[in-house]
């Protein structure tokens, strides 16, 4: 009898995450999200799902974003962190800690900001796969692309 009940249940409980690499995704949403660049929200959590199990998608805004980003990114499953102050700062200290401290493999750095160049080779010290995403071949930082494992640029 329990095991009807459990094939029935089984029907309802989500699968558990691949066991492949956790990835972290940070986007610098003042340099990513400019209109110059087109970026879709859905396109880099894509590239994101393409690197392994996500486990933190982030985006993170300044305090001047739009009520109608934010309802987007949540819409699609971001986690929405604005600051006050420097967007850079906020990522960068993130991105150490969940390097640190054992909650993911893979750190994706969606930006053209070379700011964050020593955070992808701290990653890398710590054994984290890291991975630089361009918001197009003309926003390509080569500083970041150089820091990181692998580049990767949208639209192409």
């Amino acid at each position: 009898m329990f095991d009807r009940v459990r094939a029935r249940l089984a029907r309802f409980v989500e699968p558990a995450p691949d066991t492949g690499p956790t990835v972290g995704l940070l986007v610098d949403g003042p340099n990513v999200l400019r209109d110059e660049f087109d970026v879709d929200l859905d396109d880099l959590r894509n590239v994101a799902r393409d690197l392994g199990y996500v486990g933190v998608i982030r985006l993170y805004l300044d305090e001047h974003a739009t009520p109608g980003l934010i309802q987007a990114a949540e819409a699609r499953g971001f986690e929405v962190v604005i600051t006050s102050g420097d967007v850079d700062v906020k990522l960068a200290v993130d991105a150490t800690a969940l390097s640190a401290d054992g909650t993911i493999d893979r750190l994706a750095i969606a930006s053209r900001d070379t700011d964050f160049k020593p955070v992808l080779e701290h990653a890398g010290t710590v054994g984290i796969e890291t991975f630089a995403i361009a918001p197009g071949s003309y926003g390509r930082s080569d500083a970041l692309q150089n820091a990181a494992d692998e580049a990767i640029t949208l639209g192409t």
